[in-house]
């Protein structure tokens, strides 16, 4: 995991160099492809998923290690030959862990934050899981185990892999010419990110497109077919924590509803948006009908609240990378006070931005949590070390939570609510 954290701290700044760039560039072709809670709320989740990652917070059925050992019938040394043959098998496995995801509905529960914005941009690269709390993925890479490829080649291009599937989450990039008949571009995986019926459960590659041309899946986008995103049940939110786990939610609550025992055990297996005639009878659910013409999520937010989210996430992201410099420093039980602080933090300042009360109780109660262990420690996880007046700076942060989760909850709120009925 600290292998981990430390790409992290290279990996996170070069993410939002990038999205700087194409937000630059949106405004000087006056075609912006961001909006601001939409890109913050995308951000933040991509900052959830870190925390969970970075500290190993899932429980793994079976690890590459253990298939290595168990079942290698041969052993390949680490060339260049068994880097190749290892990316290949780790984009099959993606293609099909994938497929999986877009077709069966408890798996769907963990891919539908990436689907959940309703713009295209590369901030919704960013918005990976936090309920995919059981990793099964290494059974994927039987062919790799088989074969004897090494787990420390599988390590290395684990995140390189994933990390190379952020560049094609663009508008601002056309069809790329031969590149569109082997790899994944723009072009392909706006089609795999958009609800109209032409393009559905499409473009299941992660780097290689040719599974998809192989097994049925492929789709080009069409001109005169420009791609609707988002999912066709709306998220409705912008708190990335609630959108992870909202389909979950609604399969529990139709496993408890229905009459049918059969219906309670198979709702979770049944392809995705599956549910008992029963309950689906007695408790509709909106599905967008009209692609073209469906009301988007928004809520109302000043240029207060907007600069204000905007400093949040910021911060949030200092921490941190702050957290993945000093890891092996703050020691375990540490780094998961300093992340859970990170992801209440998270939790708080999206569901403001959702215009949610719950949100006031959130940042005072994290805020005073923190003033206290900064008291009753006398700093912030070695932050003082790091940089002078580190603990007057938290102390600070957190004062600046309190004031203006209770301003933006009840004063800003009830000042629009005015003008709104005016």
């Amino acid at each position: 995991m600290e292998t981990y954290a430390n790409a992290l701290l290279y990996a996170i700044p070069f993410f939002i160099l990038l999205l700087a760039i194409e937000i630059g560039y949106g405004y000087f072709i006056k075609n912006q492809m961001h909006k601001v809670l939409d890109t913050v709320s995308s951000i933040s989740s991509g900052l959830t998923n870190i925390i969970k990652d970075s500290l190993g917070l899932a429980f793994i059925v079976i690890s590459y290690p253990f298939l290595v050992e168990q079942l290698a019938v041969t052993e390949i040394k680490a060339t260049w030959l068994v880097w190749v043959v290892a990316f290949v098998v780790m984009d099959f496995a993606g293609y099909w862990n994938h497929r999986l995801s877009h077709k069966i509905n408890i798996f769907w529960n963990q891919h539908v934050i990436h689907h959940s914005s309703e713009e295209f941009n590369l901030a919704c690269a960013l918005r990976q899981p936090i309920s995919n709390l059981i990793g099964y993925f290494s059974i994927l890479l039987l062919p790799a185990a088989l074969l004897g490829v090494p787990y420390e080649v599988i390590a290395i291009l684990a995140p390189v892999h994933l990390f190379a599937q952020f560049w094609y989450h663009t508008q601002h990039i056309g069809k790329m010419g031969w590149v569109e008949k082997v790899l994944v571009t723009p072009s392909q995986h706006r089609v795999h990110h958009a609800i109209n019926p032409e393009y559905i459960d499409k473009n299941l590659g992660q780097i290689l497109c040719i599974w998809d041309r192989m097994f049925g899946t492929f789709q080009e986008e069409l001109d005169d077919v420009p791609p609707q995103f988002g999912v066709l049940k709306q998220a409705a939110t912008w708190n990335p924590v609630h959108i992870n786990f909202q389909h979950f939610w609604n399969m529990l609550k139709d496993a408890w509803r229905t009459g049918n025992y059969w219906d309670k055990i198979r709702i979770w297996f049944m392809p995705t948006g599956w549910r008992p005639e029963d309950v689906k009878e007695k408790y509709p659910i909106t599905i967008i009908e009209d692609v073209y013409h469906f009301k988007r999520y928004k809520t109302v937010a000043s240029s207060r609240l907007k600069a204000y989210v905007i400093f949040q996430m910021l911060f949030s992201v200092l921490l941190l990378l702050f957290m993945f410099y000093s890891y092996s420093v703050i020691g375990f039980d540490g780094l998961l006070l300093f992340g859970a602080f990170v992801f209440v933090g998270i939790y708080g300042y999206s569901s403001l931005m959702d215009r949610s009360k719950v949100a006031v109780y959130i940042e005072v109660a994290r805020g005073l949590c923190g003033i206290g262990i900064i008291v009753y420690t006398g700093g912030w996880f070695g932050l003082d070390s790091f940089m002078p007046f580190g603990e007057i700076l938290m102390a600070g942060y957190f004062i600046i939570t309190i004031v203006f989760g209770i301003y933006f909850t009840y004063f800003e709120k009830e000042e629009q609510d005015i003008l709104s009925v005016a």
